[in-house]
């Protein structure tokens, strides 16, 4: 079998994993590493990039031609609606979806002027909601670059990043964990996607043993959400399943911030693991009722 994966050190340890769980099951496979057009505009934030799939269309299209069999993608990456002849073939379970500020201790703490590193509009809009003193500085770049740019002092003083990417790559002290009602993480982050051809039953029955049904649930709620408001990979647009009572049932939490921070839109709704579109669907009409479509449309 032949797996498709961006270069980056995270995306290779990604489709290690795989290919190691894939291993223990009998399969054997090897890993091919394709260059997108995220990874070769890293000069720009993705958001002012045109189209979608920044991370994910190159390999898709190795996918489609038969030059790879499985593709392994950060499932925040992969847009909601795949191209025809493609499909999921299984989501492993989830790493912790939250978001890690490395050399700080909270969003709340950081001295007044503080310089954060950011590409996504979706932070980037949540720090400007709950701090707008702070300075976000564009950050592109793969983990370890991110978080020398922040040892370094180069430009900024602090960084977000997604703690499931740190702590893949051995690096989850560099970070503190920031609650997710403050910076709400985006659809599907800390998951994996594993994409084949719709057609593929053999490859299908082989991921089968990577599947989990309980992660799947969440994500798939999430991205009904980010669907549903019409909202891309790069959309200041963040869900969360969770709860914020110790003991209470699993909801989904959606969010759409302004790109200035001076609106922000939060809505949820109860999830049903055995319906979880339902939830993204209902959560999207209640942040739509709020006017999530104007934040949007910005």
């Amino acid at each position: 079998m032949k797996i498709g994966t961006r270069g980056s050190q995270l995306a290779r340890w990604q489709a290690e994993w795989v290919r190691g769980r894939l291993a223990e099951h009998g399969v054997r496979a090897e890993l091919v590493v394709i260059k997108t057009q995220g990874d070769a505009e890293i000069d720009r934030p993705l958001h002012e990039l045109e189209g979608t799939g920044f991370f994910t269309k190159e390999i898709e299209d190795a996918l489609l031609d038969g030059r790879i069999d499985v593709a392994v993608h950060s499932l925040k990456d992969l847009p909601t609606e795949l191209p025809p002849g493609l499909g999921l073939g299984a989501i492993p379970p989830r790493h912790d979806p939250r978001e890690a500020l490395v050399n700080g201790k909270s969003l709340q703490t950081l001295p007044q002027g503080t310089r954060v590193g950011t590409s996504s509009l979706r932070r980037v809009a949540q720090v400007r909601f709950l701090r707008p003193d702070l300075e976000v500085v564009p950050l592109r770049g793969n983990v370890p670059t991110r978080i020398r740019k922040v040892e370094g002092r180069e430009g900024l003083d602090a960084a977000l990043l997604a703690i499931a990417g740190l702590e893949r790559l051995g690096l989850g002290g560099k970070g503190a964990l920031l609650d997710p009602f403050d910076v709400m993480p985006a659809p599907g982050q800390g998951a994996l996607g594993i994409e084949i051809r719709a057609d593929d039953h053999a490859t299908r029955k082989a991921l089968e043993p990577l599947h989990d049904r309980d992660s799947a649930a969440a994500v798939t709620a999430e991205r009904a959400l980010l669907a549903a408001l019409g909202g891309g990979c790069q959309a200041p647009v963040a869900a969360y399943v969770g709860s914020r009572e110790p003991g209470a049932g699993s909801r989904l939490y959606g969010r759409v911030t302004d790109r200035d921070g001076a609106v922000q839109l939060t809505a949820s709704a109860e999830l049903d693991f055995k319906k979880p579109e339902a939830a993204g669907e209902a959560v999207a009409r209640l942040l739509e009722g709020e006017g999530a479509a104007s934040l949007l449309a910005r």
